[in-house]
Formats: structure tokens, sequence, C-alpha cells
């Protein structure tokens, strides 16, 4: 499958908003279910023996993911420059219009 302008339009449009949305928020804190999805994929087979076991706490202790700053901004450049590529190419069907 080849790509068209549509398809450019809409990659860039996905990674604007995604770069604004890590531009705007600071921390992700992940629930306890995907904390202790990550540990027993991160730590082998040790942490997922323990991963098992209920916690014995009010609530067990979550991730959080601090993203770069760097990410938001390198996402938001190349959706605004997905975008424009797309507004300098042909529209699909000819574009003869």
């Amino acid at each position: 499958m080849e790509f068209n302008r549509n398809h450019y339009f809409m990659a860039g449009i996905v990674l604007l908003l995604l770069g604004i949305q890590l531009r705007m928020v600071d921390a992700f804190v992940l629930n306890e279910g995907t904390t202790r999805l990550l540990s027993q994929q991160a730590g082998g087979a040790a942490n997922a023996a323990a991963s098992i076991l209920p916690s014995i706490g009010p609530a067990a202790p979550r991730k959080t993911i601090r993203p770069p700053e760097w990410l938001g901004w390198a996402l938001m450049s190349i959706g605004s420059v997905l975008i424009l590529h797309s507004l300098a190419m042909k529209a699909p069907g000819g574009g003869d219009h």
C-alpha cells in the first residue's frame, strides 16, 4: 500500500496532537494492572512470582512515567512537517478539478 495525501495528513494530525498532549501533561500514572504487567515483563520470573501474590497494603505502588520534554516538541515538529508535506502533494484520484 502506498501512502497518499490523506494518509500523510492523518499521520501528521495524530503526531501533532500526541506531541501537544505530551507537552501539556507532566506525568502519566499507570493503574495497578498495567504496573503489574510491566514489572512482569521487565523483571523476569522472580518479579512474576511476587506479583501473583495479592498485595498486602491498601494499594500497590503505581508506576509513574515522565516523558522527556524534547519528545513532545519532536512529535509536534514531525506532525507539522507531515501536514505541510500532505498539503503540497497531489490530491488522490487525479486532483484535476
